[in-house]
């Protein structure tokens, strides 16, 4: 059984079409992450100063903006069962195929999305809904300057990728 949070405002501009853009794991660039950490392992070599390095409960994700004049409306999280889903942004001044993911280039709020151990299956999901506006606010800012986003997703608790479904809900400006 899943349920689905829904974190934002509804409200939408008359005559508007709603844009949902869903989170896509970018499989390519967590391989490359995690290579980079399991290198640096077998090496004994440590990492850069501030450098982030992808945990083994992360993977990489990006949503792909074709209209980047966008106003948040809301989150759509399901996750089946139980756990905690937390969705961190990366800024706009990572480069993937050019730099190291560094704990600067990492945006605050963080999304996080739960549904606790001894909660019943069909709980809606607990999320701080401040900060869920806040952060989606900031990926519509975001969206005016670049045409992909990045996101770390942590899976913890029980929750794991093939649960989730996470999207975000955009209107056009």
């Amino acid at each position: 059984m899943s349920s689905t949070a829904a974190a934002g405002s509804e409200t939408t501009a008359p005559g508007a079409q709603a844009i949902m853009l869903a989170f896509t794991e970018d499989a390519s660039l967590t391989e490359v992450m995690r290579q980079r950490a399991a290198a640096l392992q077998r090496s004994g070599q440590k990492r850069q100063d501030g450098e982030r390095l992808l945990l083994p409960h992360e993977a990489v994700y990006r949503l792909d903006f074709r209209l980047q004049e966008l106003t948040f409306a809301q989150w759509h999280v399901e996750l089946e069962g139980r756990g905690r889903v937390t969705v961190t942004g990366i800024s706009q001044l990572w480069t993937p195929d050019l730099t190291n993911l560094m704990n600067r280039q990492l945006l605050e709020p963080v999304g996080t999305f739960w549904r606790n151990a001894g909660d019943p299956l069909d709980t809606p999901l607990k999320c701080l809904e401040a900060d869920m506006q806040e952060f989606g606010e900031r990926i519509a800012e975001m969206a005016k300057v670049r045409k992909v986003m990045y996101f770390l997703i942590a899976y913890k608790e029980g929750a794991e990728p093939t649960k989730l479904s996470c999207s975000l809900e955009f209107v056009p400006e």
